[in-house]
């Protein structure tokens, strides 16, 4: 029997369950977020990466793997060594991952930044919101959403 194109832990009990790698240079964001994801009753297993270029390579990494595996990226846009609008650019234009599910999580609201990010393939755009309450619960809404996704498994074989 072929394998679905698509994998959520709600389709069967074997699906695989993707992999959130969120990628943001603040640390204190990282586990507020990874918090309140597990917090949401999430299960699913959370990495963290400082910078594009770390995620990046990271990819380039899963070329070499003889494996299929499910990704949800988090990703903020200001960072060091290579940003985030880059980092959605070159992930979109990839033929192995430009199928990622990748959710801009940023403090920037520029209306002309949010429409580069969607016009560069981003699958959606939430603004980090400086308070911490709202913080906290605009990530913890996220985690509510995350296993009604239907998220593509990266095969690079």
């Amino acid at each position: 029997m072929p394998r679905l194109p698509f994998e959520s832990r709600h389709m069967t009990q074997n699906s695989p369950v993707p992999t959130i790698l969120i990628v943001d240079d603040d640390e204190g964001h990282a586990i507020l977020i990874r918090e309140n994801l597990l917090g949401a009753g999430l299960q699913n297993r959370i990495e963290h990466f400082c910078d594009g270029q770390v995620i990046l390579d990271f990819f380039a990494q899963r070329r070499q793997d003889e494996k299929s595996e499910t990704y949800l990226v988090l990703l903020d846009i200001r960072m060091p060594k290579v940003d985030g609008i880059e980092v959605l650019r070159r992930l979109k234009a990839d033929p192995e991952f430009g199928k990622l599910p990748v959710i801009m999580l940023t403090t920037t609201d520029d209306s002309r930044e949010v429409e580069r990010c969607y016009e560069l393939g981003c699958n959606g755009y939430i603004q980090k919101p400086v308070d911490y309450d709202r913080f906290a619960e605009a990530i913890h809404r996220l985690g509510l959403f995350v296993p009604l996704l239907l998220v593509p498994a990266v095969s690079t074989r």
